[in-house]
């Protein structure tokens, strides 16, 4: 799958501490194989966030971000559950 970053997400991942930087860089990798969805935790949002979806990263962060295509997703965001509140 090809993903593609939204300036919002960057600037959000360039201010999380480098271990989690690190973790999130190893699921963005594991989210690009669609067969690992499901681990990841995949899942549709709903309310104000329709039309997107999130992914766990660990315990408490997440990523939002929406598919463009089959083949494709743009990641919209990246954080704790105050991702869900943007």
């Amino acid at each position: 799958m090809e993903i593609a970053f939204a300036p919002q997400f960057l600037k959000q991942y360039h201010k999380l501490e480098p271990a989690l930087r690190e973790e999130v860089a190893e699921k963005v990798e594991l989210f690009a194989d669609a067969n690992n969805h499901q681990q990841l935790k995949v899942h549709k949002l709903k309310g104000r966030l329709k039309n997107r979806y999130s992914f766990s990263v660990n315990y408490q962060t997440r990523i939002v971000f929406v598919y463009e295509s089959k083949q494709s997703a743009i990641l919209l965001a990246v954080g704790d559950h105050s991702v869900y509140d943007r």
